[in-house]
């Protein structure tokens, strides 16, 4: 894909002051897709590429302008707990971001948007946000949950020991920040999806002697360049 950004109004944070999207909007909105034929579509760049909310009827590598992936969410329930926070990826202002985009079966659209809301936005920081997704031959708008910069989860300034004091030891409801990690590190080699900061999480890892490494074929992230 080139590395052309042709979404350059999707830069910007809306910051502090801006209104969220009420979950009535943003339903609103997919009904509005829906009607003029254009699908609900999902960008997945997390846990939502490996442990999907639904059965897509298309799955598609895409890229998207104006965000990019980071492992600097503060997880106080799923990853990690409040005296011991872990870490998941979030889509934070700037740059760009290689992921999947999912379509959502129309006649599932109300059920899976239900859940999707649940999962993603129930007690997050997270903010809805139509993205303009460009995947190989075609570019559609999907709904991503993004992190707004000015959140108070998002993880500024940290450190390698304290990343690395995060990988060992943080633990949720749904396991450990280390191992969200390469299952997302998998799941975008098998995607063919190339990564160079998840790479380097998995390298830094990997060179301290943590566990759960195995399933990672090669060098992390060997797959092909999106």
């Amino acid at each position: 894909m080139s590395a052309r950004d042709p979404f350059q109004s999707l830069r910007r944070d809306p910051g502090p002051a801006a209104s969220m999207p009420s979950r009535t909007q943003v339903w609103q909105d997919v009904q509005d897709r829906l009607a003029h034929g254009h699908g609900f579509w999902v960008f997945a760049y997390g846990s939502l590429i490996w442990k999907p909310a639904f059965e897509p009827m298309q799955a598609l590598p895409a890229r998207v302008w104006g965000h990019h992936r980071a492992l600097r969410m503060r997880s106080l329930r799923d990853r990690g707990t409040p005296h011991r926070p872990g870490l998941v990826f979030a889509l934070l202002p700037g740059g760009s971001c290689a992921g999947v985009v999912q379509r959502v079966p129309d006649d599932q659209a109300e059920a899976v948007f239900e859940a999707l809301w649940l999962r993603e936005m129930e007690g997050s920081p997270y903010r809805p946000h139509w993205l303009r997704a460009q995947a190989s031959q075609m570019a559609v708008s999907a709904l991503g949950f993004t992190l707004p910069g000015h959140s108070e989860r998002h993880a500024r300034g940290m450190d390698e020991a304290e990343l690395l004091d995060i990988l060992r030891h943080a633990r949720g409801r749904h396991g450990t920040t280390l191992d969200y990690l390469l299952d997302t590190a998998r799941a975008l080699q098998q995607h063919g999806i190339r990564d160079p900061q998840v790479q380097a999480l998995v390298a830094l890892a990997r060179r301290h002697g943590l566990h759960g490494l195995h399933g990672l074929s090669g060098p992390p992230g060997s797959g092909s360049a999106r």
